[in-house]
Parts: structure tokens; sequence; C-alpha cells
């Protein structure tokens, strides 16, 4: 049997990361809570959590060299997952209440209010994920997954220059109207809602993440 695979749950003050530890503890994983930069530099998978204001989120990202540590895995075709606004802060921008905070940049788009007869968007919703998803394998179309958020990525516009470069696949999900709930593009990916919350269909997610790794 082989080991079990070392995932960092990125600690840089902004996330549920007991209860990201206690999901990936559960399929298998070998947790560990850091914000250790070689820990989470040579770990198999680097889950980067966040809750809470975008501009926050990235201020608390930057102090803990958590952009630098992102930015080097994925240099290095390193594997590393995004949730909730830990997959907003991939973005290259966020607008909350006018201010307009620069993201990690790694996929274009802008994160701003949902537009929705009632915010925020907080609850099950199911979601409409493409085909030859690694994520959402073996999981229901009508499966339903745990959404808390105000804001999202309500538009894609992603130019792959290269023929041979596979694109990255959205999820896409729909309150009031629809936004962005998951991409996967090569070692990196995201989910806008939370799967540490989302009981067994979360914790499948999760163990197609870990069996990528």
């Amino acid at each position: 049997m082989s080991a079990p695979k070392k995932v960092v749950v990125f600690d840089y003050g902004f996330g549920n990361v007991r209860s990201a530890e206690r999901a990936l503890a559960h399929v298998g994983a070998d947790v560990e809570i850091t914000g250790d930069y070689d820990k989470a530099m040579n770990a198999d998978g680097l889950l980067v959590p966040g809750v809470g204001a975008f501009a926050a989120c990235m201020q608390g990202l930057r102090a803990a060299r958590g952009d630098w540590i992102v930015e080097r895995r994925l240099a290095g075709g390193r594997p590393v997952m995004g949730i909730c606004v830990g997959m907003q802060i991939l973005f290259a921008r966020g607008i909350e209440h006018g201010v307009e905070t620069d993201g990690l940049d790694e996929w274009p788009g802008i994160v701003e209010p949902l537009k929705a007869p009632v915010v925020p968007h907080m609850g099950w919703n199911t979601v409409a994920a493409p085909e030859g998803t690694r994520l959402f394998a073996g999981l229901d179309p009508d499966t339903r997954y745990y959404f808390v958020h105000s804001y999202a990525v309500r538009e894609w516009n992603f130019e792959v220059g290269n023929a041979a470069i596979r694109p990255p696949q959205v999820t896409w999900a729909t309150h009031g109207e629809p936004f962005v709930a998951a991409v996967e593009n090569g070692p990196l990916c995201a989910t806008q809602f939370h799967p540490e919350k989302s009981g067994d269909a979360g914790a499948r997610l999760l163990t197609n993440w870990i069996e990528t790794l």
C-alpha cells in the first residue's frame, strides 16, 4: 500500500482550516495545518482556504508569502486547490463595496457581487460540470454542494493560444444568475463551494483531488 499523500492546509489567518483538515484526513490524506514555507512548498498538495473579504484575504496571504508559494508551486507543476475565497483570490481582481483589489491573476476574471434576489447564496445547490472532469468524477449531475458567498466570477474569458494546451474546465452553478462554481486547470483547481461541508459529495470530490496528487 502506498503512503498517504501529504497535504498542507495553508494557514494564513483566513479560512476554516480545522474543518478542511478533518475532511482531508477523513478521506485518507496525511494533513498538516501550517504557514511554514518549506512544508507548504514540499507537500504533495496545497489547499488554500478562505473566508471573509477578498481584500483582507489577499493581504493575509501576501503577509504569509502565500502568493509566492502558490506561484512557485504552480511553476513546478505542484498541485494547489483553493476553496471559497481561496478560489476567488486566484482571479485577477475582486471588487467589494466599490473597492478593487488585485488577486493572484492565475485566471482572468473579476470577483463581483452576485446579482440575485437573496444574498448571500447560502445553502445547497447543484452544479453543471463539464465532460471529462476529474474533480466531479463519479458524482451525479443532481448532486448538491454547500455554498456560502455573496461574490462570484460571473463571466469567464480565458484564451488558450496554443492548441496543444488543454483549456481549463469550468463548472457553473446558478443563483439568480450563472457563476463559476469550480475550475480545473492542470495542477491548479478550485471550488466556490465548500467540499469540507458538503457531506459525502464533498468527500468524494476531495478523494478525486487527492488521487491526482
